[in-house]
């Protein structure tokens, strides 16, 4: 690795780190670096998955002022999390990863959606509030199973989906959601370590480089996520998004 190469990797994982922690959608400037020092796409999408998890950690330690009072939640959560990446780790090992790019755009850009009218979608759902503890129960899972198999397949827009699928269930702040969204984020990165570190093309060397700048990144960006009013980190997550979802359509096509 050139020291060009290493300078690239290194601002990208701050930024990465950054954009995770507030909104999600981080691995759309460290994959795109990795592509850019030479590695071949399912390599850089390996080693960007393990790259960027150390950074969902700091985000987690940044944020732990809005996790206090969800303990539970998070018991009920991690476990659904973990399946979900478990699987979605094993679709990225025995499939055709050009599948999944045609469909990727349409989740990211459908996941803004839904958080841009969260209000009229509640008004067909329903309210969480008004919803009886077994549903609230079996909507929270379906979407953090969602959620995780998403980001063991392609970690890109993890924390915009996770978000988004949060928000609609749970009947909580925007900053407590994203404070729980980082623990599931960190959750299924612990998951993407165990399983590409062991069975995926991983390039060490660019992994070593982008950690330390994600986890940076990734504590900065939660401490600024905490200080933005709801309405504006609101509006912040879903203009991500919409560019997330963009790009990546027009990568697909």
């Amino acid at each position: 690795m050139t020291p060009s190469q290493a300078a690239l990797l290194l601002l990208a994982g701050l930024a990465g780190g950054i954009v995770n922690a507030v909104a999600g959608g981080g691995s759309l400037i460290t994959f795109p670096a990795l592509l850019g020092s030479g590695l071949p796409p399912v390599s850089a999408n390996v080693t960007n998955a393990l790259a960027v998890a150390p950074g969902y950690g700091a985000s987690v330690l940044g944020s732990r002022a809005d996790l206090a009072g969800q303990a539970q939640r998070i018991r009920r959560a991690v476990p659904t999390a973990v399946l979900g990446a478990l699987c979605g780790t094993v679709l990225l090992l025995v499939t055709p990863r050009a599948v999944f790019d045609v469909v990727v755009p349409f989740l990211v850009l459908g996941a803004t959606a839904l958080l841009a009218f969260q209000g009229r979608v509640r008004a067909i759902a329903g309210q969480p509030r008004a919803h009886s503890p077994r549903r609230a129960g079996a909507a929270l899972h379906l979407a953090v199973f969602g959620c995780g198999l998403y980001g063991g397949y392609f970690n890109a827009a993890l924390g915009l989906l996770l978000i988004a699928g949060l928000a609609l269930v749970l009947d909580d702040s925007l900053r407590r959601v994203s404070a729980l969204k980082n623990v599931l984020s960190a959750t299924v990165g612990v998951v993407t370590i165990l399983v590409y570190g062991v069975f995926g093309p991983v390039n060490w060397a660019a992994t070593g480089v982008l950690v330390p700048a994600t986890m940076l990144g990734g504590f900065l960006g939660a401490r600024l996520a905490r200080r933005l009013p709801p309405a504006l980190l609101r509006a912040v997550i879903i203009a991500f998004g919409a560019v997330v979802g963009g790009v990546l359509l027009v990568r697909a096509f």
